[in-house]
């Protein structure tokens, strides 16, 4: 898919914070090289690359000769699902202080994904090629209280400058890890479809803004001709709400079979500027926040 001029525009420059290439157990439509060069198709800067089971840092230290010529920067980050121990501080820290950007708490292994597990999957999340053990990884043990390494990897993503992610918590227990992270310093907070599997509200969501958490929307929920899980109306009704100030488009894509980041990226900037959404706002949510979310402005 070519883009017209104007969303040429819009997205030349423009940052994806979540692109699920591989390797991983998942089974994915490109690895990180390949999606970095097809970013350069649309002059994107930068993505960071997610694996629910492992940090992607390794990863890309290891293939650092195959980026060579290749615009498109790949940055990595952490998934604190149950194959890295969980919320390991330990491990998050080996993945930050080597150049990791985001550290997303629970996904798969939240209470919360593992309730919703056949909505999940109707909702296209992938199956594991390898059989893996997944038990609920919580924020607080059997007395209630919030465990420590809640606190102690909010710590360290304060120290690096990192972003801390609510990955798929129950929205309480999101709004509790964000009072966390800002009481311990941490300034980049985001909620990833906040509307899929955690299931904010839209005032939740309008709620989080104001205490300084970005909603990001992915744009491979909107896509009419694969696995669409909403309208457009959906997203525009978010963007009104919270504002394109705190508002990130990311593309949660690089399953088996499913459209590529780019042209989703394409396909639903078109859609908002058909809908009226202007330029320089398109580019806030495209562009300007998400690069600011990773320190690149």
């Amino acid at each position: 898919m070519e883009p017209s001029p104007a969303v040429a525009r819009i997205l030349d420059g423009m940052v994806d914070l979540h692109c699920h290439s591989g390797p991983g157990p998942f089974p994915r439509e490109f690895d990180h090289v390949e999606g970095a060069r097809d970013g350069d198709r649309i002059k994107m800067r930068a993505f960071v690359a997610k694996s629910h089971h492992h940090s992607t840092v390794m990863d890309l230290q290891a293939a650092r000769r195959s980026f060579e010529g290749i615009g498109t920067q790949v940055f990595g980050g952490i998934v604190l699902n149950n194959q890295v121990g969980g919320i390991n501080p330990y491990a998050v820290e080996m993945c930050l202080r080597m150049g990791g950007k985001i550290v997303w708490f629970p996904t798969f292994s939240s209470r919360r994904h593992i309730e919703f597990q056949e909505e999940a999957l109707a909702g296209g999340f992938p199956r594991s090629t390898v059989e893996l053990t997944t038990v609920p990884v919580l924020l607080h043990d059997a007395q209630g209280r919030l465990r420590p390494e809640v606190g102690q990897v909010a710590d360290v993503v304060a120290e690096t400058g990192a972003v801390l992610n609510g990955g798929h918590l129950h929205p309480d227990d999101m709004a509790e890890l964000f009072a966390v992270g800002a009481e311990r310093g941490v300034e980049k907070m985001v909620a990833s479809h906040p509307n899929f599997i955690s299931d904010l509200t839209l005032e939740q969501g309008v709620e989080l803004s104001r205490r300084g958490v970005f909603m990001e929307h992915e744009v491979g929920m909107y896509l009419p001709n694969d696995h669409p899980h909403f309208g457009i109306e959906v997203l525009l009704e978010w963007i009104a709400a919270v504002g394109v100030e705190r508002t990130v488009l990311a593309s949660d894509l690089g399953q088996l079979g499913r459209t590529r980041p780019v042209d989703a990226f394409i396909e639903v900037t078109t859609a908002l500027l058909d809908h009226g959404v202007a330029e320089k706002d398109a580019r806030r949510m495209l562009v300007d926040n998400p690069a600011h979310l990773l320190g690149l402005d």
